[in-house]
């Protein structure tokens, strides 16, 4: 059985810091070790590693009848991963960049989520489809989506994104073993790529045992007193960047990263608001329909929820293309300055 979530400053094995790349191969690998039923496919999973990372060095010890490269038809192999889930096997099916999810959505959404509840629990669906997320590297409207959004808005799925090392793996850990689906997406500028460099903060110290997070358990990264600011994924690291900076002037900011939409720890972030009175919510999906205005209306819908609100900002992605241009790229996904902005203007300094 693994072990609960731990602190990754503990103990001596947890002297290495990995990539969050890392972090999830390894999770993944103990997984197949431990169970003969986890196989991985996707496109260019095998010879390659994946695009990002996320299966690199997979190949080398389980072989190509569980790492397994697949024709371009997203379709075909998440039918093909929802029917060996319900035969009792445990799949990974990734989703190069999540912005393909639109031809194999109804594998998705109408099989994958839907075949336990349309079953009368006959049948569960245990697999896990992983997606690269994010812009930040110019490449334009198709591939530079986060869209997490979106699947959170559809019953059935359980939806996680990661910002750390640590949290990949116990995340990772926690999806494989789930009896249900659950959408695991990466961004990829957090992977550790050497030709998309990470900010500072998502490598970290990893345990090498075994520990799973549960979802629905949101991670207060940094405590403060002034302003909450609640995030997930990249914009938990220039939330950070925000927040250090803010400090150098008296402003206290609260980060917490939500780590899962799907189950949402809502209690988490209205305690936060509970203490500082004012809310920032940074997201890289769009602005409208998403998860900044779920949070917004999370922490409203609580007993004394607007009394207890000050000020409430929203920093997000306008309802745009996401641009290829680098400097209109930068123009529409929020950054440090612009968390900076709105926190202040919570705080009523502007």
């Amino acid at each position: 059985m693994a072990q609960q979530e731990k602190d990754p400053a503990e103990g001596g094995q947890t002297d290495r810091s990995l990539t969050m790349s890392r972090a999830m191969v390894e999770a993944i690998a103990h997984e197949m070790r431990e169970d003969d039923d986890v196989f991985y496919m996707g496109e260019d999973v095998a010879d390659y590693g994946g695009i990002f990372d996320s299966t690199e060095g997979l190949l080398e010890e389980f072989g190509r009848d569980r790492i397994m490269d697949v024709p371009i038809s997203e379709t075909a192999y998440i039918g093909a991963a929802v029917g060996a889930a319900q035969a009792g096997m445990r799949p990974i099916a990734e989703l190069m960049f999540v912005d393909f999810f639109g031809v194999g959505m109804d594998q998705i959404y109408n099989q994958m989520a839907k075949n336990t509840y349309m079953s009368g629990g006959a049948v569960s669906v245990p697999m896990v489809l992983t997606a690269a997320v994010g812009g930040t590297y110019n490449d334009a409207a198709q591939h530079s989506q986060t869209l997490y959004g979106t699947f959170a808005h559809l019953p059935g799925m359980k939806v996680v994104v990661p910002s750390t090392a640590y949290d990949a793996k116990g995340l990772m850990h926690n999806a494989i073993r789930d009896d249900d689906p659950v959408v695991y997406l990466f961004h990829k500028r957090l992977m550790g790529i050497g030709w998309l460099p990470a900010p500072d903060g998502p490598k970290t110290p990893v345990p090498e045992d075994e520990y799973t997070i549960p979802f629905g358990s949101a991670d207060v990264k940094r405590e403060g007193s002034d302003v909450t600011v609640v995030t997930l994924g990249l914009h938990v690291h220039r939330a950070l960047e925000a927040a250090d900076e803010l400090a150098d002037d008296g402003i206290d900011a609260e980060v917490v990263d939500l780590r899962t939409l799907v189950p949402l720890d809502t209690e988490t972030v209205r305690d936060s608001v509970a203490k500082t009175g004012r809310l920032v919510v940074v997201d890289e999906d769009y602005r409208s329909f998403g998860v900044t205005g779920e949070i917004v209306a999370r922490v409203a819908e609580a007993e004394d929820g607007l009394a207890a609100l000050e000020a409430v900002e929203r920093v997000a992605v306008p309802d745009v293309p996401l641009p290829y241009a680098r400097p209109m790229e930068n123009e529409v996904i929020p950054d440090a300055e612009d968390i900076t902005d709105a926190v202040r203007a919570a705080h009523g300094d502007e």
